[in-house]
């Protein structure tokens, strides 16, 4: 009987596999499974502030669907991180047989766990706002603290869409996939600094 075949699930793996796994240029790992990693830590401290606000406010409808939907966040990014090794299996398998036009069209599902880390951060970076005005002073810093870990999964994942969009040959798609970008940044930026400015003024 033959063995079965041997599947790597990064998310199971500790902090010190993960990470020396993303170094290794040889790696299966990539942008999107790092922006992933990051998304996941900012999800986990929206969660602790929520949680956190939920002990003072037990009755508050708000305050309970933010702390439930934190926790979702927080495991769907952990699930992302193998699921961005999936995305760009197309495009290894091209690079490898080294047909230019299958390379080109294996581009955009590489980028979709990053665009999906990006999109998901917004989400939680308009929890965190809604969050500002219930949590408790001393918990605030969590939520500044996950806006900054926000805005790099963002950025890293952005960083790795336009690197991906610029190898394409099509301008059209091109120009439309950064133009998309610089206005949805612009979006969640405004909203991690509503978080953070609202963090620091109580520190």
């Amino acid at each position: 009987m033959a063995e079965g075949i041997k599947i790597e699930v990064f998310r199971l793996k500790n902090a010190e596999e993960l990470t020396k796994s993303l170094s290794d240029p040889a790696s299966r790992m990539d942008t999107g499974s790092g922006a992933a990693m990051t998304a996941a830590l900012s999800a986990a401290l929206l969660k602790r502030a929520a949680a956190l606000t939920a002990q003072l406010l037990p009755e508050n409808e708000r305050v309970s669907y933010i702390d439930r939907n934190a926790e979702i966040l927080r495991g769907y990014m952990v699930h992302l991180i193998d699921e961005d090794v999936k995305a760009r299996g197309p495009l290894r398998r091209a690079l490898k047989e080294g047909d230019e036009r299958n390379i080109e069209a294996a581009r955009q599902p590489a980028v979709a766990i990053a665009a999906e880390v990006l999109n998901m951060m917004g989400q939680a970076l308009e929890l965190a706002k809604e969050l500002t005005a219930l949590c408790p002073k001393e918990a605030l810093h969590y939520l500044g603290e996950s806006a900054e870990l926000a805005m790099a999964a963002v950025k890293s994942s952005r960083s790795y869409i336009l690197d991906m969009s610029d190898k394409c040959s099509d301008d059209t798609y091109r120009y439309v996939v950064r133009r998309e970008n610089e206005l949805r940044l612009a979006d969640i930026a405004a909203e991690a600094d509503a978080v953070i400015q609202a963090a620091e003024a109580v520190i």
